[in-house]
């Protein structure tokens, strides 16, 4: 599931970035990256850019 919420990610961004190109051609697309994943033979991932969420 995180292959596809990166995919969709990604296209919003090409999608944004093809609307404002006309005003900025210099734009940039930063970093993507998974922040969280629970389920699947890997268990549950936490990205250490962004810590453990407390709850």
């Amino acid at each position: 599931m995180e292959m596809e919420a990166l995919t969709g990610v990604s296209i919003a961004l090409l999608t944004v970035y093809d609307m404002c190109k006309a005003l900025d051609k210099t734009m940039e697309i930063g970093e993507i990256y998974l922040c969280h994943k629970a389920g699947g033979k890997s268990g549950e991932i936490w990205n250490p850019k962004e810590g453990r969420k407390v709850e």
